[in-house]
């Protein structure tokens, strides 16, 4: 299983660096035994609704995908990155395929753990689209404001 981190948007195989993992059930259930945890692992069909902004202790919350066609975990990171302003790192582990990689960077993912494409592969991936039709977590400028600020300049 290999790890690849986004970093200004360039993916970089990235060493494994040892974390304590905690699920999302076992930390609502007693959070003061998971004090010293520094991942976060949440199931796609958890709800964040009262997880807030408890999630500053933890360097990296994972997501979970049991099946590429299971996109839950999208919405997840789009929940944590633009209503909870979570900014650490969210990965995804599972059933990653490299024609979602650009979907997930949208949604928020900056890291991916899964037995798919090297960082070449999953870089070009990135690069398949030239425009943005809607805002995202990502902040990547929709095209029909782009072509909104070229006609007032104009």
């Amino acid at each position: 299983m290999s790890l690849l981190k986004l970093v200004h948007g360039r993916f970089l195989p990235a060493l494994e660096t040892p974390l304590k993992e905690v699920s999302l059930e076992d930390w609502r259930d007693n959070p003061q035994a998971h004090a010293d945890a520094t991942a976060l692992v949440i199931a796609n069909d958890e709800s964040l609704a009262d997880v807030g902004n408890d999630l500053s202790g933890f360097d990296v919350v994972i997501l979970a995908f049991p099946a590429f066609g299971d996109g839950r975990a999208y919405s997840q990171a789009r929940l944590l990155r633009e209503r909870f302003g979570y900014t650490g790192e969210i990965r995804a582990r599972g059933d990653v395929l490299r024609d979602q990689i650009l979907f997930m960077t949208r949604c928020g993912f900056d890291a991916f753990e899964f037995d798919g494409p090297g960082a070449v592969v999953a870089e070009a991936a990135l690069k398949e689209f030239s425009f943005a039709y809607q805002p995202a977590a990502d902040l990547t400028e929709p095209v029909w404001r782009k072509r909104g600020q070229k006609a007032a300049a104009a």
